[in-house]
């Protein structure tokens, strides 16, 4: 916010190009550094360019986040208004006493005493508004921070699976971290800016024309340069704001990837480090190249305005002091008059460019908004009602019922900001991978899915758990389409353990505890004891509360699936979905894994992708899935007997053993 007491000449001028870059690079530059490879930093860049506001921004901005402060926005107002009417009351008291001093009427010396007190009087009052306004500004900005990350991370945890197999996720770091913090700014800084310009300008130039209307009007008249060459300096701001955020959000997406555990390894392993320094400098290189060429943009017309405001305050001096020579003036008048000049022309200057101002600070709001707008087509329905409701346990029948899908389209799934490749998303309806999948999972049974990588395995697994919803057919659980029931209720009944599961960078205790945030000290050991992992947690030297790193890359991959196997039983669903849950396993950690998994599935509705077929030989069903369809079924013995693709799997994996 800009201060209440008035700054020295300089800074006075300063805060008029100040105000209009300080969502500039200057936020660029906190992280130098981009997304290596120029092309993909120059679409970005003509992305920020070419985008325009939306009508109603501001009105949705007053009504949605602004509405719950809008009285302490109200006493920020007002207090910026006092505060600026202050701002006129000095130089009228100095002018005062110069022309005490210089006539020396009878009592000067007691008005002058006065007068200076009158002085010291408006520094108190102004220094005490300085504080409240601070607070006002400080709470609104805190709060408004909290409620559009909150808003932000919300409605982002509930996007489809889709989104974030296309999103960056520096890019949505920036949106939480940099786009709030700068809407943030320009709820209470640019518009608390805005209106202490017009209250300063309201009130010094009502002086001005009460001093001298034919004088004032002389000063103003050269305001059409500011206008001007505000215009010119707020659209090229604009501009590189964009690009400043575009590159922030690739810079942090290019961290996220690079310094996270896999991604170090595959540049120490191939021996990259110096490439991607080499590309890493030569981004930062354009962002240093931006910074230089809005300094530059910045300080001429920095330089401009203060060479127009020393010719204006020139010419109030000369035609004020031939008018005080007169006798049409009295010297105090001249002063007083020179020193409202010199606050008069910082607001007005930056009034002529508050349109583009007002623009620039809003893109952060439009980013975020940008984000809040993305539909969630993965949502609990009108009527959606609980698979274990009234207390009735869930059976774990799982029936596929013609079952056609295909993937959304990227315009569906994403915006073109958070794409780095997307000069314009693609509205193609994707290719269907699922061709009228129909099978049925009796409650106890185990179901094992087997066929080539690609042909549909894993999409199959996953509409199961409604990461996505089919786009023909039904998938149901105890006779209720997945769609239909609470999505809350469904994650209760389905529990999943992935080919390489992940683990939260925390204790093994916290990450256990997700599944069941509630379970006691005795429930996890006993779903480790379960799990075959207890023995393992119990000889370290902070057992249960021992850290396991990022991504769990301080346990090994046995120790990392039996402690997701852990983590389901705590949650105990009725189905349990495999996803090749020991493809990647030694032969030792994979015997581990299987005495796991053998208590796990008791007595549960079980669903396993396997590409080991012996780990499925006494599964109930065997589906053979090819391009998406079922080609074959039964049991191990059935589909051994009946040739096929499952009979050829089996011969070339056991070839070996005969």
């Amino acid at each position: 916010m800009r201060p209440l007491r008035p700054p020295p000449a300089a800074m006075s001028q300063a805060r008029v190009i100040l105000a209009t870059m300080s969502m500039g690079p200057g936020m660029m530059n906190g992280g130098h550094g981009m997304l290596p490879g120029t092309g993909r930093v120059r679409r970005g860049q003509e992305m920020a360019e070419g985008k325009k506001l939306p009508k109603g921004l501001i009105k949705r901005v007053w009504q949605t986040f602004a509405r719950p402060y809008r009285v302490r926005l109200v006493l920020l107002v007002v207090t910026i208004t006092i505060a600026a009417a202050l701002v006129s009351v000095p130089p009228r008291l100095i002018g005062a006493i110069v022309t005490l001093i210089s006539e020396q009427p009878p009592g000067a010396e007691r008005l002058v005493t006065l007068y200076a007190l009158a002085m010291v009087g408006v520094a108190v009052v102004t220094s005490g508004l300085s504080v409240w306004q601070r607070y006002l500004s400080s709470y609104v900005g805190e709060q408004l921070i909290h409620d559009l990350r909150r808003s932000l991370y919300d409605h982002v945890q509930r996007m489809p699976l889709a989104f974030f197999t296309r999103t960056q996720t520096g890019a949505l770091i920036s949106r939480l971290n940099n786009d709030v913090i700068g809407a943030q700014s320009a709820l209470t800084g640019t518009f608390g800016t805005l209106a202490a310009n017009v209250a300063q300008v309201v009130f010094v130039v009502g002086q001005m024309f009460l001093l001298n209307w034919q004088l004032t009007l002389l000063t103003l008249s050269v305001l059409p340069v500011f206008v001007i060459l505000a215009k010119g300096v707020g659209r090229k701001l604009q501009h590189l704001t964009r690009q400043s955020m575009v590159l922030n959000a690739e810079m942090n997406t290019v961290m996220t990837e690079r310094f996270n555990v896999a991604g170090a390894l595959i540049v120490k392993l191939f021996g990259r480090p110096a490439d991607e320094t080499e590309e890493f400098g030569a981004s930062a290189r354009k962002v240093a190249d931006i910074g230089v060429r809005s300094a530059v943009v910045g300080r001429l017309f920095f330089v401009i305005l203060g060479l127009t405001g020393a010719v204006g305050t020139a010419a109030v001096y000369l035609i004020g002091g031939r008018l005080a020579l007169s006798g049409a003036f009295t010297p105090g008048d001249v002063v007083a008059f020179g020193l409202l000049v010199g606050l008069a022309y910082q607001p007005l200057a930056a009034l002529s460019n508050a349109p583009v101002e007002v623009l620039t600070a809003l893109v952060s709001f439009d980013r975020v908004f940008e984000i809040l707008d993305l539909p969630q087509p993965i949502t609990d329905r009108p009527g959606a009602v609980d698979l274990d409701r009234g207390g009735r346990p869930v059976r774990g029948r799982v029936e596929f019922d013609g079952v056609v899908f295909a993937y959304p389209t990227a315009a569906e799934s994403s915006v073109e900001s958070l794409d780095r490749w997307a000069d314009m998303l693609d509205t193609t309806p994707g290719a269907t991978v699922l061709h009228g999948v129909s099978f049925v999972a009796e409650p106890g049974q185990t179901v094992a899915l087997v066929g080539p990588s690609g042909a549909g395995k894993s999409t199959i697994l996953g509409l199961v758990s409604r990461l996505y919803d089919v786009t023909a057919g039904a998938v149901c659980i105890d006779g209720h389409d997945v769609r239909g029931v609470t999505l809350a209720s469904l994650s209760r009944a389905v529990g999943v353990v992935s080919q390489d599961p992940h683990l939260f960078h925390d204790t093994i205790r916290a990450n256990l505890g997700y599944a069941r945030p509630d379970a006691t000290d005795a429930q996890i050991a006993d779903a480790c004891r379960a799990a075959q992992i207890h023995d393992v947690i119990a000889a370290l030297p902070e057992g249960y509360d021992t850290v396991v790193g990022e991504r769990g890359y301080r346990m090994s991959g046995g120790e990392k699936q039996r402690l997701a196997i852990a983590r389901v039983l705590l949650k105990d669903p009725a189905v349990i979905v495999l996803d090749e849950a020991t493809a990647h396993l030694d032969s030792e950690s994979e015997a581990l894994v299987q005495r796991a998994l053998r208590v796990a599935l008791e007595g549960r509705t079980s669903l396993v992708i396997a590409h080991r077929l012996s780990t499925i030989v006494n599964a109930d069903q065997i589906l053979v899935v090819q391009a998406g369809r079922i080609s074959q079924r039964g049991t191990h013995d059935e589909l051994i007997l009946a040739e096929g693709l499952y009979a050829d799997l089996h011969r070339t994996q056991f070839a070996g053993s005969r």
